[in-house]
């Protein structure tokens, strides 16, 4: 198809589709309201819609009193049902897809249902907005020339009972469009191999020769095959490689470790980063202007969002509120409810608004990621900025890291322990633990609190992984792949204990 007949195609639907992201723009909350009565209509006569009785319910203060908080935990029991084949069980139509989540490296897998409804309303509508957004904002944009190359987690489908379960990207693959297939890189065939090192030889030899204009992936996979392509033409950035590539759309992990090796490689200031926040559960956020690190929350996916304030998650004070009731700058975990049939599901992910005009948030980390061993209430977004400040000041390059806490032993205080793995390490370990422990103080005013004259904790304890750590647990965990990740922090030590007995070795 000539790429101007593809402009104008897109031209056409981005002007009717910011119809309608106006309408949510303007009115969040009516709009999401809106959502949730048509939610519960739809479901009223599924088995969780008969025990709540959600033809009954005509308020969202009902809502919040009627129907239960859940984790996955509390729903296995009803998702192991609908995988076994037995329908209206959550959700009316039949759910033939589950997303085996691979967000953490437990060896328990999770399951989510993913109705044909969340496909197209929520993750393929996504796909679709982010690209509207994008040359919204690009009107020079030739993203269309070339091909999208995509690094997913993909790998086999797997089929039990009439049911199809595997990695969220293999559920995507599988079912896109086929026109899709031809703005694309790798193959589907590519894309969906098993074996991950022989998968990410075989995508730098199949994408190499193509026009290859945007990049859509994890960033810490995506920096893995970017350098093999690098080292495989023998070529000084990927500009070399790809002439025409514009825009990079990442998410998964945070960006901020990542972002300087990103532009080592990619020189071009010119070159845009464009966020997105999306899980197996739904997709949330995209980033929708140039150059910024917020993400609008998007209301019209088929997802009724209640936020739990994090000061008060967990205690007997919990309270849940609804869009209508949230502050800036105030740490939230998030729940949803979906049109797979998650209902009032606790993802287990936190956020803080950047705006309530419109709805822009920043995903600050998880509601167990995080350390909370003394009172610090270390969270991701602490780390992951300190490490950014600390690194610019001292030319260090980040692969991957973990951390958990070295607990008090009799008269001993308790410290931080960080096990990081450097591309390149500082010149000074000494100075760069001293440049971290005050850039945490800096950003978290309770971790400050605590290590003030060594009152509670000690400075951090920082451990140099050798070459490739990361990479060989995950690997010896069998959890290669775009959509796994290393958890950053941890409350136990399971992970650095695991970790540091590897990296002795």
């Amino acid at each position: 198809m000539p790429i101007p007949i593809v402009n104008s195609i897109a031209s056409w639907f981005l002007k009717k589709r910011f119809h309608q992201i106006e309408l949510f723009l303007k009115y969040p909350s009516e709009v999401q309201e809106e959502l949730l009565f048509s939610l519960l209509k739809i479901a009223k006569d599924t088995e969780i819609g008969k025990q709540y009785d959600f033809n009954s319910i005509k308020t969202y203060k009902e809502f919040n009193e009627r129907v239960p908080l859940v984790n996955y935990e509390t729903m296995q029991p009803l998702i192991e049902r609908s995988r076994q084949g037995e329908s209206n069980i959550f959700w009316p139509s039949a759910i033939k897809w589950f997303a085996k989540s691979s967000g953490t490296t437990n060896a328990k897998s999770k399951f989510i249902p993913v109705s044909t409804e969340s496909l197209e309303d929520c993750h393929y509508a996504a796909s679709k907005d982010l690209l509207c957004m994008y040359l919204n904002n690009n009107e020079g944009s030739q993203l269309f020339t070339g091909k999208s190359l995509r690094l997913g987690g993909s790998k086999d489908l797997y089929k039990e009972n009439g049911t199809v379960f595997g990695d969220l990207s293999a559920i995507l693959i599988d079912n896109m469009p086929f026109w899709a297939e031809f703005s694309s890189t790798p193959s589907s065939k590519v894309s969906l191999m098993s074996e991950w090192e022989t998968k990410m030889q075989a995508i730098v030899d199949e994408t190499v020769n193509e026009n290859v204009t945007s990049l859509a992936g994890v960033p810490s996979w995506m920096l893995v095959l970017l350098n093999n392509v690098l080292e495989t033409t023998e070529k000084g950035n990927l500009f070399d490689v790809w002439p025409n590539l514009e825009v990079y759309f990442h998410g998964g992990v945070s960006f901020n470790p990542y972002i300087e090796q990103y532009r080592s490689i990619l020189p071009k200031k010119e070159f845009k980063y464009y966020e997105i926040y999306n899980a197996s559960e739904g997709f949330f956020a995209i980033q929708d202007q140039n150059y910024s690190g917020d993400l609008l929350l998007m209301l019209d996916y088929g997802i009724f969002y209640e936020f739990i304030p994090m000061d008060i998650y967990g205690t007997e004070n919990q309270k849940v509120i609804s869009l209508n009731d949230v502050k800036l700058n105030t740490n939230y975990a998030v729940v949803i409810t979906t049109n797979a049939g998650l209902w009032r599901y606790k993802i287990g992910d936190t956020i803080r608004f950047v705006s309530l005009s419109p709805h822009r948030i920043k995903v600050s980390g998880r509601t167990k990621h995080h350390i909370n061993a003394f009172g610090e209430e270390l969270i991701i977004e602490n780390a992951e900025d300190a490490l950014k400040r600390v690194c610019k000041r001292t030319s260090a390059e980040i692969v991957d890291y973990t951390a958990a806490p070295i607990f008090m032993n009799g008269k001993e205080k308790g410290a931080h322990e960080w096990i990081i793995e450097f591309k390149k390490p500082p010149e000074n370990m000494s100075y760069f633990e001293e440049l971290f422990d005050n850039a945490l103080k800096s950003l978290n005013s309770d971790y400050e609190a605590k290590r003030y004259n060594n009152i509670t904790l000690n400075k951090p304890k920082i451990h140099s992984a050798r070459t490739n750590l990361f990479y060989d647990w995950l690997k010896e965990k069998d959890k290669l792949g775009g959509q796994h990740k290393v958890p950053r922090l941890s409350n136990s030590r399971d992970y650095v204990d695991d970790l540091l007995r590897l990296n002795s070795l």
